[in-house]
């Protein structure tokens, strides 16, 4: 008889556990991406962003034209070429191609990191107020719906108003 009271007592109190963590992982879901496109620093960060790539892609296209130029250049006075003359020419053509792919890395590379520079602090400044919507609305998860990697999903509530309302958006 003591044995099933004991057994009895550790299930009840397994089973209240059991409720009591159910009642703490409120789940809450948010298109973050669609936050951060309403907030009215994005479009000052997008401009920055623009301003500092345009200079990459004003290089670009002119050492593209000096490819074209000298391209074009060489395939016309091909024939008329010695040999020596045509594998300088092919060679510079090489350096150049080479240049230009090399530019366009390094500069795809630079904008990234400039990107993430200018864009952590509204990111931060998202987050924060994601977290503390969720901690005010009492969530213990919050689920970045901007992908929608999620198939198939409990109920959950969207947070993008209280969000909004937080970060004074309309």
């Amino acid at each position: 008889m003591k044995k099933l009271l004991k057994v009895a007592l550790v299930a009840a109190g397994m089973l209240f556990a059991g409720n009591f963590a159910q009642a703490q992982s409120k789940i809450g879901h948010i298109n973050f991406q669609q936050l951060i496109d309403l907030m009215p620093e994005t479009k000052t960060v997008k401009t920055q962003l623009e301003a500092y790539q345009k200079q990459f892609i004003d290089q670009l296209t002119t050492m593209n034209n000096e490819y074209q130029t000298k391209g074009q250049a060489y395939t016309s006075k091909r024939a008329s070429m010695t040999d020596a003359q045509k594998t300088a020419a092919e060679n510079e053509l090489q350096d150049i191609a080479k240049r230009l792919q090399d530019y366009q890395q390094s500069s795809q590379q630079q904008v990234e990191a400039k990107q993430r520079e200018l864009g952590k602090p509204l990111i931060d400044k998202a987050r924060g107020a994601v977290e503390a919507a969720a901690k005010e609305k009492g969530y213990g998860y919050v689920l970045d719906t901007t992908n929608d990697y999620l198939v198939v999903s409990p109920a959950a509530d969207d947070l993008l108003p209280a969000v909004k309302t937080k970060l004074g958006l309309k």
